[in-house]
């Protein structure tokens, strides 16, 4: 038992106390400062607690999802989680509205359209899209949940995260090893050099994926826009932007976004 447990209530930081919820709360917290995750034996020796409460603590939070495993069995990291349970709560409506205005700008000026995701585990979820004007419209849908393995989106996510990040995510989308050989580790790091990914979509015929990341202070991509750009005809054709032209703006929109 520590010091804060013997103390009574008044003495803490709040009238009542929850021990259990104090120990999944500051696991949480110390894994929220990791970006390669902990070993159990790290956060045991961070947090000051006994090997079983840790472990208990551990099992629960990566059965309910907030905690993800690496491949190896032997670090914790956040998973993405929290980030959905937030996305009815404000800084993240604040995210979504400060990419709405500029992504409806990138599709007013390239005739494209273009989505926001963010990863969750085995998939990337759509959180916002705009849609090319004109009578004619090409979209993913909000909410929409795209492979990480075979998707242009799923991939930049990927190549712009850790190599410890990478084999959580990985393992969280139980790839087989045939779907993880067509995404070598040498693919992602060339999506990474390059800074983004352009290539023929691996859903559709005839459309480019155009994917840039959205950057973090750590460097790992929170999000990813993508433009899943089509080839136009008669007088939208002399409008639309180029495949170049639509990277450089969503490399504009993606530095606006981007976190310091």
């Amino acid at each position: 038992m520590t010091q804060t447990d013997t103390m009574p209530p008044d003495a803490t930081t709040g009238r009542y106390r929850a021990p259990a919820l104090d120990k999944g709360l500051d696991i949480l917290e110390l894994l929220a400062g990791e970006a390669s995750g902990l070993t159990r034996s790290e956060i045991v020796r961070a947090m000051g607690r006994s090997q079983s409460e840790i472990y208990r603590m551990l099992e629960r939070l990566v059965a309910r999802g907030y905690v993800q495993r690496s491949a190896e069995g032997d670090r914790y990291a956040l998973s993405m989680k929290l980030f959905l349970l937030g996305s009815a709560h404000p800084p993240v409506r604040r995210l979504v509205a400060q990419a709405q205005p500029l992504i409806d700008n990138f599709v007013r000026a390239t005739l494209q359209s273009v989505h926001l995701v963010v990863n969750e585990g085995p998939v990337a979820i759509v959180v916002a899209q705009a849609s090319q004007p004109g009578n004619w419209e090409f979209r993913l849908r909000v909410g929409a949940q795209l492979d990480m393995v075979e998707t242009g989106s799923g991939q930049t996510l990927l190549a712009f995260q850790d190599a410890q990040s990478r084999a959580n995510i990985l393992e969280t989308a139980r790839a087989t090893p045939d779907r993880v050989e067509k995404l070598s580790q040498t693919h992602l790091d060339d999506i990474r050099a390059r800074g983004h990914r352009i290539a023929p979509s691996l859903q559709l015929v005839g459309v480019t994926d155009i994917s840039v990341p959205v950057l973090g202070p750590d460097g790992n991509a929170f999000a990813v826009l993508t433009c899943p750009h089509v080839e136009h005809v008669g007088v939208f054709r002399l409008q639309a932007a180029d495949e170049a032209g639509c990277l450089t703006q969503l490399q504009e929109v993606a530095a606006a976004l981007a976190l310091h």
